[in-house]
């Protein structure tokens, strides 16, 4: 095999064969395909695609790069993926919960990607903790707690790993056969029973319509029934951030409060159940999804949930005491600004891509690879569609390292915002379930 006649043949539109891809998803795991061969790739597949068989072909061949856990433990092994949009934090709410009504969730997240957030990144803006565990760890804190939030360690999904570093930096994150490949390859490394999956759709999301996000989902199922896991997804809104905050502390912040009920933000609660009674349902720990919803519910009133989430903070390295003690324990920024809206009026739409890519500007995430990010920075108090704003009622709250980095996103802040004279209808939360 070589990494050059495989990438020449995918730009003359060739997919390679499952032989040439399981050849290429080891040479990414050995180092034997280059940074540079590997972005080729990446942008040849990006343009010309891989068409069903290679993508799953191309998602085995990842899975098998690395080792594949097997799980002896009293309930189910569920987990959930998001295909990523702004302030999409659920995952932090969701793998509590789920763990709190008796299933086993060993969560391998990712960083951050594009102008989206990372789960990891989120997660260790808790001082202390930090999600590159060994497998021998996550098993421990799965087994223990409930449920680990970490990252895809050396020994799983190798070939990802490295690739997905390579998208976030080379401009090929938006491909179906990419992303197929990058979510079920850690998923079914995990050794997952049921898998839900909440594929974005609107401004915020990779894909940007609900047609788009269809055939995301579709593929996503398709791939992840045809190994063997049971698969459903969720298209949900991404028109509009998901929580009030986008950020790495300051959405911990929100979750904080949502789980311990002292500001409960409706989307965030509405979505966790609704992906976790899904999840039970396929897990088997629910009659079906409304019956597992209801039971997601008193996780979250109960404050069960909160109290795993607290435990699993604990077993990953941080404060024991952070459920309680969090307004004291995650950072913050040196500057507050008010994002002032141009005149009086409601918010018709909002651009979510534009949102997420300041808050990369102001060090929430990564221009290049190996970055450092700043967890203190981003958006707080984001004015939702519908919602009226003045001078008085600010488009949202700027957390920012300088003066300077507030100075320079304020334009392209203010920008994101549609104002109208009347006010609009939120969109539906939950556009459509496949599976």
């Amino acid at each position: 095999m070589d990494a050059r006649a495989i990438i020449a043949g995918l730009r003359q539109g060739r997919p390679p064969s499952a032989e040439a891809l399981a050849w290429f998803a080891d040479g990414l795991a050995s180092g034997a395909v280059s940074d540079a061969q590997a972005g080729a790739f990446a942008m040849a597949v990006c343009l010309k695609g891989l068409g069903p068989a290679g993508r799953v072909a191309l998602t085995r061949a990842m899975r098998d790069s690395g080792a594949v856990l097997d799980w002896d433990l009293p309930g189910p092994v569920l987990d959930k993926h998001s295909t990523g949009g702004v302030g999409d934090c659920v995952s932090l709410l969701l793998a509590p919960a789920l763990a709190a009504c008796g299933a086993f969730v060993p969560m391998i997240s990712g960083r951050g990607l594009g102008h989206t957030g990372g789960t990891l990144d989120k997660l260790e803006a808790i001082p202390g903790l930090r999600c590159d565990v060994t497998a021998e760890r996550l098993r421990k804190v799965t087994a223990d707690v409930g449920c680990a939030i970490v990252a895809a360690n050396a020994g799983i999904a190798p070939a990802d790993k490295r690739l997905y570093a390579i998208r976030d930096v080379t401009g090929t994150v938006d491909s179906i056969d990419l992303i197929t490949a990058s979510i079920l390859s850690k998923k079914l490394a995990a050794g997952l029973e049921g898998l839900v999956l909440d594929v974005k759709a609107g401004s915020g999301a990779f894909m940007k319509t609900v047609d788009e996000a269809r055939t995301l989902a579709v593929a996503l199922v398709e791939t992840a029934q045809g190994a063997g896991c049971m698969t459903r997804a969720l298209i949900t809104d991404m028109s509009q951030p998901l929580a009030a905050a986008a950020g790495n502390a300051l959405e911990v912040a929100e979750v904080l409060e949502t789980l311990t009920g002292t500001s409960v933000n409706a989307a965030l609660w509405d979505l966790t159940v609704a992906l976790g009674g899904e999840a039970l349902a396929l897990g088997g720990l629910a009659a079906d999804a409304e019956d597992g919803e209801h039971r997601i519910t008193e996780a979250l009133e109960t404050g069960r949930a909160a109290e795993v989430f607290g435990e699993m903070v604990a077993a990953l390295g941080g404060p024991v005491d952070f459920v309680e003690r969090w307004p004291d324990r995650l950072p913050a920024a040196p500057v507050m600004r008010p994002l002032t809206p141009p005149r009086r009026g409601f918010v018709t739409a909002i651009d979510g891509e534009a949102l997420g890519l300041a808050v990369v500007a102001l060090g929430g995430g990564r221009q290049r690879e190996g970055d450092r990010i700043n967890p203190s920075v981003g958006l707080a108090d984001i004015a939702g569609i519908g919602e009226h704003v003045s001078p008085d009622l600010p488009l949202a709250m700027v957390h920012a390292a300088s003066e300077a980095d507030a100075d320079r996103v304020q334009a392209a802040l203010v920008a994101a915002f549609t104002i109208g004279e009347t006010p609009v209808d939120d969109p539906p939360l939950v556009w459509e379930r496949i599976g």
